[in-house]
């Protein structure tokens, strides 16, 4: 339990293979973390365009298995049960399936109307609040070696975002006079700024008037599934890093499945290609003085008609009499030969009176005609 309270702070740069690791890890699990930061000063009071557009952020874009935390903020961050280092943002709602019951109770957490009674959006100290919780979430699943998730926060206000540390009046006027975040260095500041540069963040916006023509924002805020790194030096001259013992972990077991059915795919395309490639039966008849009489080509699932033409075979191999002693049947990668029982034929120095399996590429069969011996040799090239 002491390790999952700690609190998380920015960490080591994540090399290219830590981020696509990171981001495969996210894949395996489905959900994302989505927190809606709504102003709740009058100057933002939310208009029907507004709620028009949260409701449908609500309605259409969150997915189940998402985590959604509703955290309004004034001068301060308005959050409900709260443990820090554990649940940094309060209890999430468990996005669980796109039903009327859970899109609802998301609906309920949200304010959609302005409190009278909350004025001065410090901007800053909501952002420094939000991040620094949204990376504690994926950090206390590194911890536990659970699944990290990419993360979103839909702000609803008309403050700046994203701004230069030491925020003026002329940046933004509603800042409290005693906020610490007016002052670029204070360590609220520089613990802001270091979480914005630590964070893979990507901004969208989108302009809502009012209908006293003044203008707020809907920005949504993506974060790319990431973790904070530390590595430490260990003796015998080794480092002990977080990130790299997290993704072993993870993703062993998926990626020896992930092998094995590459594996699989490959020997099956193997097996595919041999299937679909002709065999070639090179015929030597020994009564001729040719030492290669005929050549056949053997689909799969086809025969060759030893006698007379069979016009459901792909081809013939010419023998005395007017009749079909037998037919040459290919079944993937085994030949056969099937006789009809109307003539003799021999295989091997015996008879053949029933389906017999060839085991060799070369082999030689014996069609006679009366007393007299009618030898074929057949080599196949597979």
């Amino acid at each position: 339990m002491a390790e999952t309270s700690t609190t998380v702070t920015p960490g080591q740069n994540l090399n290219p293979s830590e981020k696509i690791g990171l981001e495969l890890v996210s894949r395996l699990d489905r959900g994302r973390d989505v927190v809606l930061a709504i102003d709740l000063t009058e100057s933002v009071g939310l208009n029907d365009e507004g709620r028009i557009r949260l409701r449908q952020i609500v309605e259409d874009s969150l997915k189940p298995g998402d985590s959604v935390y509703v955290v309004p903020f004034a001068r301060d961050v308005a959050l409900g049960e709260v443990i820090p280092g554990v649940n940094p943002l309060g209890i999430p709602i468990q996005f669980t399936s796109k039903s009327k019951e859970n899109i609802d109770k998301v609906l309920e957490k949200i304010p959609f109307v302005s409190d009278p009674n909350r004025y001065g959006a410090d901007i800053q100290r909501a952002e420094l609040s939000i991040y620094q919780s949204i990376a504690q979430i994926n950090q206390n699943r590194l911890r536990q070696n659970q699944s990290i998730k990419p993360q979103s926060i839909v702000w609803v206000t008309d403050a700046p975002l994203l701004t230069q540390p030491g925020i003026t009046s002329q940046v933004w006027v509603e800042t409290p006079a005693d906020s610490p975040f007016r002052i670029a260095n204070s360590s609220e500041s520089q613990r802001r700024q270091a979480w914005i540069k630590a964070l893979p963040i990507s901004k969208r916006s989108q302009s809502i008037t009012t209908k006293d023509n003044k203008e707020y924002k809907l920005t949504v805020v993506d974060i790319a599934p990431t973790v904070q790194e530390f590595c430490t030096p260990a003796p015998g001259g080794q480092e002990t890093c977080l990130v790299t013992r997290y993704l072993i972990n993870q993703l062993w077991l998926p990626g020896l499945i992930s092998l094995l059915i590459f594996v699989g795919f490959v020997f099956a395309l193997i097996k595919f290609c041999r299937l679909q490639k002709k065999w070639e039966l090179i015929v030597d008849f020994e009564v001729t003085a040719n030492p290669e009489d005929q050549k056949c080509r053997l689909p799969n699932n086809k025969c060759i008609a030893i006698g007379e033409y069979d016009a459901t075979c792909v081809d013939s191999i010419d023998t005395p009499g007017a009749e079909v002693r037998a037919y040459l049947e290919r079944k993937g990668e085994k030949l056969y030969l099937m006789p009809t029982n109307l003539a003799p034929i021999y295989y091997s120095g015996r008879e053949i009176t029933s389906r017999t399996f060839i085991s060799s590429s070369r082999f030689r069969i014996n069609c006679p005609d009366g007393k007299r011996d009618y030898e074929i040799v057949i080599k196949v090239k597979k």
